[in-house]
């Protein structure tokens, strides 16, 4: 059976028309407001989101626009849905009159590409496919997949490769695009416009990749904490936003082996998983930006991560390194 990421996706937005503020510790400004709230499915994993506001009734029709919009996007971005946009490009290899955002999300991916050299990538779908294939097994090499079989992957690796124009998206035979590593940036993103689009300038959008839009009501910034990879339930940092983006990556987010050798954050260069670090967070103004960028700079020294800063959109790093410190730096 082939594994599936485990990584809850959490969708929160704290509208604050009615000037309620909410921390990422779930703490109300004004605890005596019950929110309106929606659970259900995401991008393939559980979601929640929560509108804080006295009037219920236009915390739901916001709710009901958010929900619409981000329900849009994901029959387009889905590895989950059998008709999504995205599950018709790797089964067919091209999309014909593609829409917008299908053609954006693509053309942002290949800028991150080009960008990071090559370490952020969204064609490393065959690589997942053979990892997970090789570890479903009983038998399973604990050395992972044969060299032979990585290299022949590599093959089918190469964002470049892809063909992405208005009229059609076309990419050779037997390559395969995920879109796991920016596209809930980039639907958060979408969230955030459309709450700006209905007033909203004090609110936290949070898909895993959180979003502030503004400062808190009181002027105080938004609080996003750090998971400490290795202590289940703790923060290792807490970092204060205002109107930014933040992303985490981690090794310890999937773990293909009990050893923790291989995980989901491929290198498109060689085949191997990212082991530098414990865990990459990045703050920008772009929820785009930040997903894609946590995901590259999992890969590259620190060096190269501090030359980029000024290229990347990216205004704060956060590492935390296998020894368990915390190194952070500004663009």
């Amino acid at each position: 059976m082939t594994p599936t990421p485990t990584r809850r996706r959490f969708i929160r937005i704290s509208a604050a028309a009615a000037g309620i503020g909410l921390l990422t510790t779930n703490r109300l400004a004004r605890a005596d407001v019950a929110p309106t709230v929606w659970r259900g499915t995401m991008l393939g994993a559980v979601a929640t989101m929560e509108i804080h506001g006295e009037d219920r009734s236009r915390a739901e029709r916001l709710i009901a626009l958010a929900c619409a919009e981000a329900r849009r996007l994901e029959r387009l971005f889905s590895l989950y849905l059998n008709e999504s946009a995205l599950v018709e490009l790797n089964r067919t290899g091209i999309l014909v009159d593609p829409a917008a955002e299908m053609v954006d999300l693509l053309s942002t991916s290949q800028h991150y590409s080009r960008l990071t050299g090559g370490r952020f990538d969204v064609t490393v779908q065959p690589l997942w496919d053979l990892y997970a294939s090789h570890f479903a097994r009983d038998d399973a090499d604990p050395a992972g997949p044969a060299a032979e079989q990585v290299h022949a992957a590599l093959a089918r690796v190469g964002s470049g490769r892809l063909t992405v124009s208005r009229d059609r998206i076309v990419m050779p035979r037997g390559m395969a695009v995920t879109l796991n590593g920016i596209a809930q940036g980039y639907v958060t993103d979408k969230v955030v416009d459309l709450l700006r689009a209905h007033g909203i300038s004090h609110s936290l959008v949070d898909m895993g990749e959180p979003r502030a839009i503004g400062a808190r009501p009181d002027g105080r910034p938004w609080e996003v904490g750090i998971a400490d990879p290795d202590v289940a339930g703790q923060m290792k940092a807490t970092l204060p936003i205002v109107d930014r983006a933040v992303s985490t990556s981690g090794s310890y987010g999937f773990q293909f082996d009990a050893r923790a050798r291989f995980n989901h954050l491929f290198d498109p260069r060689t085949g191997g998983c990212a082991l530098r670090y414990h865990s990459v967070t990045t703050v920008s103004r772009s929820a785009t930006a930040a997903d894609a960028l946590s995901t590259a700079f999992s890969l590259m020294p620190e060096d190269e991560i501090r030359s980029l800063l000024p290229r990347a959109d990216i205004d704060r790093v956060h590492l935390i390194d296998d020894a368990g410190r915390s190194v952070e730096f500004s663009a």
